[in-house]
């Protein structure tokens, strides 16, 4: 699974269409977000640092919502996006998740133990289950 990591709002208009999760390393405005949506419309998640995220306005949180967008807090740890655009979730971590799901994890746990064992915040790994579940069922 791939990231798109996004540094500035310049970069906003020229994202590929099809891009699904994108972290915003910066902190966005409303017009930031609306461009954003309306830039990649196939859009299923928008990430952003802690600090960022507690300054979302309820308005865009209820945007996002309609538009079913999830909104996730997390951080890109140690990407560097001028050797690469994207941050890959590892395929250990997927593989990981997947061996906790079929022993019966639940989602929260496996979140919680995944958390502390890679680099992705709790959200990002119960987004990725929340995907993972139509191929896990």
């Amino acid at each position: 699974m791939k990231i798109r990591v996004v540094s500035s709002r310049e970069e906003i208009p020229t994202l590929n269409p099809n891009e699904r999760v994108i972290h915003l390393a910066f902190r966005p405005s409303n017009r930031d977000v609306f461009m954003l949506a309306e830039t990649c419309p196939k859009i299923e998640a928008i990430q952003l640092p802690k600090s960022y995220r507690r300054t979302v306005s309820k308005s865009i949180e209820m945007f996002l919502e309609m538009q079913k967008i999830n909104l996730l807090e997390g951080d890109v740890w140690g990407h560097r996006k001028d050797i690469n655009e994207y941050y890959n979730v590892s395929q250990n971590v997927l593989e990981k998740i997947q061996e906790l799901k079929a022993d019966r994890f639940s989602n929260e746990m496996i979140a919680d133990k995944l958390s502390r064992e890679s680099k992705l915040n709790s959200d990002m790994i119960l987004y990725i289950l929340s995907k993972k579940s139509l191929e896990l069922s």
